[in-house]
């Protein structure tokens, strides 16, 4: 008996050609398109590119910005500089500009009207170029040189003499106010208050050498265009040059005056008792 084809297409195994998903990872690892991931290449690419230019502008802004502030602070440096040789032996300036200084052409620095250079914190105009308006930098000013210390104790009533100083070097801006420098403005005043050993000296911690003292016999003088009477009194009160003391002339009137030379005292007024 003979098979027909038909028969034999029954009976026999149909395979079909498909490769299963699971073989066709195994191959390839993953699935792609190949369209899609040029996409992101590009894409990720054009990101980078924006990112880097960002960067380089700020930087180039952030550049450009402290160039002029140094230049401005460069300008009052050297303006300050040249302003405060007179203050010390040596000054130190530390000019606190802004991080941000705008766009300043040709600084001009200039102190501000009715005002003096002193040392310590300044403020400083610049002018910007043909800018009418004045902008402003903050500045420190710190002076260096030598003053006088007491080299032991002094005690009340002590006249001041050359052995009794020490000359030093530091920071005379750091001084308390009224701090004397000059040797010549310290030598013959007396202590008003006592002195610990290494001490700046002060104006209020000294006072001049009496002329007059109290109970010290003085020439009375009054005197004017053509005249000058001279009366002998006794001084109530003890003082130096242009200090004004009381004295008791014989009848015992007291007159008040100015101490105008040792044992003297010029009349300016007076009063009875």
């Amino acid at each position: 008996m003979q098979t027909t084809d038909t028969d034999s297409i029954t009976n026999s195994k149909i395979s079909v050609g498909f490769t299963p998903i699971s073989s066709l990872h195994e191959k390839t690892g993953s699935v792609q398109c190949p369209h899609n991931s040029a996409e992101r290449l590009a894409a990720r690419q054009k990101m980078l590119r924006l990112f880097l230019s960002t960067t380089l502008l700020a930087l180039t802004v952030s550049a450009h910005a402290a160039n002029n502030s140094q230049a401005a602070a460069n300008a009052a440096r050297q303006f300050l500089q040249q302003q405060s040789r007179h203050l010390g032996e040596r000054v130190e300036i530390d000019v606190q500009s802004t991080a941000h200084w705008p766009r300043c052409e040709n600084p001009q620095p200039f102190l501000p009207p009715n005002r003096q250079l002193q040392w310590g914190r300044v403020t400083l105009g610049i002018r910007c170029g043909d800018s009418p308006r004045p902008r402003y930098l903050q500045a420190q000013v710190r002076v260096f040189g030598h003053y006088w210390v007491t080299k032991e104790k002094v005690a009340v009533g002590t006249e001041i003499t050359s052995a009794l100083l020490r000359r030093v070097e530091g920071e005379i801006s750091a001084l308390p106010r009224g701090t004397l420098q000059s040797r010549a403005e310290i030598v013959g005043q007396v202590a008003s208050r006592p002195l610990r050993a290494g001490s700046t000296l002060q104006e209020h911690q000294l006072k001049s050498r009496p002329m007059v003292n109290r109970r010290q016999t003085v020439d009375l003088v009054a005197s004017g265009r053509g005249f000058r009477i001279v009366r002998e009194g006794r001084a109530l009160d003890e003082g130096g040059f242009g200090d004004q003391v009381r004295v008791r002339l014989p009848d015992r009137q007291i007159i008040y005056g100015r101490i105008s030379a040792p044992g003297e005292v010029s009349v300016t007024g007076n009063s009875g008792t």
